[in-house]
This record gives C-alpha cells, sequence and structure tokens, in this order.
C-alpha cells in the first residue's frame, strides 16, 4: 500500500453490462491494493472514474451526463473515462473539458498507474490502443465486490459475432477465454471470499473456450466447476446465452445440476424471420420456438429472459405483430426490450427504412406490456410455494422489509434480520403485486 495514496479519494462508476461491472470490481480491487480510498460516485472526489457503454445512444448520453456530472461536483477533481464508450469516442469525451483524460478496454488493467499520474499531472493520455488483434485475456477477476452478495466472475471477452445492429466486436476486440485452470482458481477464490453466488460473464459467453489450445467449451467448465464447488449452498448463475449455443449436452447438464441456477437470458431480438436475416442473426423464430419448449420441459422451475429489439430498419407492422405473436406463443419470466439504436459504423446504420422514434416508443410499449404479463403471471404461479433466496445487502429503500432472489431469478421482499444477509434462507410466497412478490421466512 502507498501511503501517498491513502491521502486520495477515487469514485467509479458504471455503465452497461456485467462485464463492465466485473471490470470495475477489478479497477476498484486494483486501486485498493494501491490504497486510494473509494467513495461513492455521489461524494467528493479527487479522481472519477467512468466506466462507459456503447450499445446505445442513450448509454452513450448518460455517460457524457456522468463525465459533467463529476466536473461539477469538484472544480479540481481529474475525470477518466475508460470502457466502450472512450474505445469508440476518445476525441468527443476529450473535448468535454480539460480535466476529462481517456483510457481504453486494455488499459483497464493498469488503471492504479493512471490514477497515479494523473493526480501527479503527469499523464500524457492512454493510446486507446486498436483491440482488434488482442488475444490476451487482460482484465483480473476481483474478490471484491463492494456492497453485493454475490460476485462475476469474467472468463471471456470480446466477440467474433458480426450482428448487423451491433458495435462491441469494433470496441471489445475478439473473443478471448480464460484458461480453465485459471477460471477454476478464481471460482474458488471467490467462495473462500464468502460469496454464496457467482456470475459467469462474458460478452459472447457461449464461445467460452473456443480460441483456446485444445479448445474447450462452456459446458466442460462447468462440469469442472461442479467437482471443484467447496461449499454445496454455492449457486452458480450464468449470464446471456446465444440460442444455438444450448447444446444437447450442454441441457443435459443443466437439467441434472444442483449448483447452476435455472435461469437463463438468451436473445431473440425479432421474431420475424427475414428480420433476423438482416441482423445476421443465425437461426430461425421456429427453431427460438422450439428451444424454449424443450428448455421449459426439460429443467424445472426454469426462468427465461428474453432479450427483443422493436423497430429495426425496415420492420414492417406486420414483422412487428410476427414478433408480439411468438413471444405470446413462448414462455419468458420477463422481456428485455430495447429500441433499435443507429449505431454509426454498423452496418444497420446504413439500412434504408429506419423507423420514426414515435413508433418504436409504441413498439416497445407493446412489448413491454407483454413483459409485465408474463412476470406477473410467472410469479404468480409460486404463491404458497417455497424458494431458496439469497438475502441482499441491506434493506429496501422506504421499507422495513429484506430483499434477495431465488435461484431462478424471482426477488422476494420479506422481514428479516440483518445476520441473513449473504445467506440462502427459506421464503414462502405469499402475494404478487404487479411486478412485486412478497413472502415470508420458514424458520
Amino acid at each position: 500500500m502507498d501511503k501517498k495514496s491513502s491521502q486520495y479519494t477515487v469514485a467509479i462508476a458504471t455503465l452497461g453490462c456485467k462485464v463492465n461491472q466485473c471490470d470495475s470490481a477489478a479497477m476498484a480491487e486494483s486501486l485498493t491494493v494501491k490504497g486510494y480510498r473509494l467513495v461513492s460516485f455521489k461524494a467528493p472526489a479527487d479522481v472519477y472514474i467512468i466506466n462507459t457503454c456503447v450499445v446505445t445512444g442513450s448509454t452513450e448520453a448518460q455517460s457524457r451526463q456522468l463525465v459533467r456530472r463529476a466536473l461539477k461536483k469538484n472544480p479540481r477533481a481529474k475525470i477518466l473515462v475508460t470502457g466502450c464508450y472512450a474505445q469508440k469516442a476518445a476525441a468527443d469525451l476529450s473535448n468535454i473539458g480539460d480535466r476529462v483524460h481517456i483510457a481504453g478496454n486494455r488499459e483497464k488493467k493498469d488503471i492504479a498507474l493512471y490514477v497515479d499520474k494523473l493526480l501527479k499531472d503527469d499523464f500524457q493520455g492512454a493510446s486507446v490502443a486498436d483491440i482488434a488483434g488482442e488475444k490476451l485475456f487482460s482484465t483480473p477477476a476481483s474478490s471484491h465486490f463492494f456492497d453485493r452478495t454475490r460476485a462475476f466472475l469474467k472468463i471471456q471477452d470480446g466477440c467474433n459475432s458480426r450482428c448487423s445492429y451491433c458495435i462491441v466486436p469494433a470496441v471489445r476486440g475478439i473473443s478471448r477465454s480464460l484458461a480453465p485452470a485459471e477460471a477454476v482458481s478464481r471460482f474458488n477464490c471467490l467462495v473462500e471470499s464468502g460469496y454464496r453466488e457467482i456470475v459467469l460473464t462474458g460478452i459472447h459467453l457461449g464461445a467460452y473456450g473456443l480460441d483456446l489450445t485444445p479448445p474447450t467449451s462452456i459446458t466442460d467448465l462447468l462440469h469442472r466447476l461442479e467437482a471443484a464447488r467447496r461449499s454445496g449452498s454455492v449457486r452458480i448463475r450464468l449470464s446471456s446465452l446465444e440460442p444455438t449455443e444450448f447444446s444437447e449436452e450442454l441441457i443435459c447438464f443443466l437439467k441434472h445440476s444442483s449448483s447452476v441456477c435455472p435461469h437463463f437470458h438468451i436473445p431473440l431480438q425479432s421474431g420475424a424471420a427475414q428480420i433476423l436475416k438482416k441482423m445476421r442473426r443465425p437461426y430461425t423464430p421456429d427453431f427460438f420456438k422450439q428451444l424454449i419448449e424443450m428448455l421449459t420441459a426439460c429443467i424445472p422451475d426454469v426462468n427465461i429472459g428474453i432479450d427483443v429489439i422493436a423497430g429495426f430498419p425496415g420492420e414492417t407492422d406486420v414483422q412487428f405483430q410476427e414478433t408480439v405473436k411468438l413471444l405470446q406463443s413462448v414462455f419468458a419470466g420477463y422481456l428485455h426490450v430495447f429500441p433499435y439504436s443507429r449505431r454509426p459504423g454498423t452496418p444497420a446504420a446504413r439500412f434504408a427504412g429506419h423507423i420514426a422514434e414515435h413508433e418504436k416508443k409504441k413498439r416497445v410499449q407493446v412489448l413491454r406490456q407483454i413483459s409485465r404479463e408474463k412476470k406477473n403471471r410467472f410469479y404468480t404461479t409460486y404463491i404458497n410455494k417455497t424458494l431458496g433466496v439469497l438475502v441482499e445487502g441491506k434493506r429496501v429503500k422506504g421499507t422495513d422489509l429484506f430483499k434477495g432472489f431465488s435461484r431462478n431469478y424471482i426477488p422476494v421482499l420479506f422481514e428479516g434480520s440483518p445476520d441473513m444477509i449473504g445467506r440462502e434462507v427459506a421464503v414462502r410466497v405469499q402475494e404478487v403485486r404487479g411486478e412485486m412478490v412478497y413472502g415470508t421466512i420458514i424458520r
């Protein structure tokens, strides 16, 4: 620990995906080891780090807003912007102010060094290096996820797919994976740190291991992790998997696994075959429907979240209704609905037939209503049933209730006590009010 560093405070704000959250935790750990004191982003700090997202225009705008907020919070603070938006638009962000400095995705691993230089006024700017050829898994896993009862373990980064609407491969680089032995070691480290749920994350999680020598797979890694578990109570949760990546071997493993949570996030994006082709998505609506039917038949209590994009260029009313019809016909516990966001540099940005914003909003509202109905219907099936719930670290704001998530990702509110935090407890579901689930501890 550097005694000089302990004189300074650093605040981190994170936008975007679970991979970014994992990166921020790793940066926080490296700064803490160096001796810096971490504070809330709402508090005055000497350095503000903003880990940005570039998936939509909205997240880019939020990134800029956070930069301006930090500039106002402390007139002498240094602002360090990193992440995918910094990778894509370094010059635009630098132009916000003289105190704004840039570090790309590859530079995250050296964030403590950059903070040192910033505070010494010796920072010349990171290169925001082109990561297209970056083959190393550069960002370390972290054992310090502040204010969380679950940890994220990044086992993969980058993406080799070329969906026509997505800018992420350009700012994250090619797919690269953490070696299985290292993944198991970091997993065990998180277990020893006391986490009862570990979320495996990646930009393209299902591509895990394909770049390694010899190649391996997410299924092989799950077998290793289940064999290596040092506590039977540790839950493993998977982040998003593509529809084509649910092999028979993986489904068989998930069906019999005692550790992997029966909760899967699967992107559909559109229920219209022609739109899927324009998106460069390698499956059909029928394939997707059959997959959901297979998962619900094989895996008890499964919860499935589905990504869907509204208003893709050229999407007709008839094609949108095909999406609505498909979503109404398949099981889902919830939907993640996004209006199409034009990303300069992607093929879709040049497509004809861009949908008016007001029409995209109408379609989003329709899909989100379907999501609310599906969520309420799914939750209601658990009334008078008992769920194992992992208790979150603080009471729900404005109430005396604690909150936790079941293995199949149902958020439950209940009366409890602080000694339950970080433990999985049995809760009987009593009532569902809209999207809120209330239960009672079974002692």
